[in-house]
């Protein structure tokens, strides 16, 4: 932890890697987003002790232990509210939040909401493998409906959670999604939510092997990923399909799949990511890929906004009150309404 700031750029992966031995599931998909991150990290140009990991429970909250920076395996569902805090108190820190579809979208999910609206200057990765894999195997709020599993025998009977949709709902100003199998993609969108001012929000799927594998294996198989994802980059228009054949066009409000052959693409829907009202539409790009005439799911930044942090306005509140000098404890107590009982 003795890596001065100049030095920091002379960082490589195996300096953010500790010397824990990783007790996850031989091929669960937690090993490629701990290798990105690792890999992301020398990039920042930051060193190491300016950066925290704070987790919760679940299979992914045991990341802060395997990166060799400060950090903390903390209470189910509150990490948010315990990274919230260091971050008032330590805003020069680079916070880092490792929760799950779980902990993040269950216990925690009153948090998880009120993080986004706050805009504290964080960044939160939620890895999404659709179960709940430390406790072997129930069904997790974003199960698909009819999901078996042993907690739901005959099928789950729950609406699933859309965590981009929800993102959204709750005023995020960082939205995006990416997947454990797609590495280069993933760095790129770490790297987009560290220079965010803000919560930046990066859904990523993340395949359990052991309790739910292949759960997301149409998004991410050679034979299937190309008909059924839709990278999105600002400026570009939305096209898809194995042979780049294929669009979005918003007719009104809209969205329809069409043919190439039939439209050109400066006619199809070009993707804004500053844009909540479209943002908002895409989000619902959520359909079972079974269902015939269904949308490719998304994978990029949906959505980002420059909006001021709430540890910034926590340090001008603060400062503003220091100026007005040292407070009246007994006034403050009183209040502004008092009765005088005879």
């Amino acid at each position: 932890m003795s890596t001065s700031i100049q030095e920091a750029g002379k960082l490589s992966a195996k300096d953010f890697a500790s010397e824990q031995d990783i007790r996850w599931c031989p091929g669960c998909g937690d090993y490629s987003i701990l290798k990105q991150v690792q890999t992301v990290m020398p990039e920042l140009g930051l060193p190491k002790e300016d950066i925290v990991f704070i987790s919760g429970i679940g299979c992914s909250s045991r990341f802060p232990y395997y990166m060799d920076t400060f950090g903390m395996h903390s209470i189910h569902g509150r990490a948010t509210a315990i990274a919230s805090g260091l971050k008032a108190t330590r805003p020069d820190l680079s916070v880092w939040i490792i929760t799950g579809d779980g902990d993040s979208m269950s216990i925690g999910g009153n948090h998880f909401i009120h993080l986004l609206r706050r805009n504290f200057d964080v960044n939160v990765l939620l890895f999404n493998n659709e179960i709940y894999g430390l406790t072997k195997g129930q069904y997790s709020p974003t199960s698909e409906l009819g999901k078996v599993t042993k907690s739901t025998p005959y099928g789950s009977l729950d609406h699933p959670f859309n965590p981009m949709a929800l993102a959204m709902g709750a005023d995020g100003t960082f939205v995006a999604r990416s997947m454990d199998r797609d590495p280069v993609h993933l760095r790129t969108i770490l790297k987009r939510a560290h220079a965010h001012k803000g919560t930046s929000l990066v859904e990523i799927y993340q395949n359990c092997n052991v309790f739910n594998d292949g759960a997301f294996e149409v998004f991410t198989e050679k034979s299937s990923k190309a008909n059924e994802t839709l990278f999105i980059e600002n400026g570009q228009p939305l096209i898809f399909g194995a042979e780049k054949d294929k669009g979005i066009l918003l007719d009104g409000f809209t969205p329809r799949v069409v043919s190439l052959s039939d439209v050109s693409a400066n006619d199809l829907w070009i993707h804004n990511e500053q844009d909540r009202l479209k943002a908002n539409i895409l989000v619902r790009f959520f359909d079972d890929p079974r269902i015939e005439g269904h949308f490719p799911r998304p994978f990029g930044l949906f959505y980002v906004e420059d909006r001021f942090t709430y540890n910034e306005a926590f340090v001008a509140q603060i400062e503003q009150a220091q100026l007005k000098g040292e407070p009246d404890l007994n006034k403050l107590l009183s209040g502004g309404s008092v009765w005088v009982v005879e």
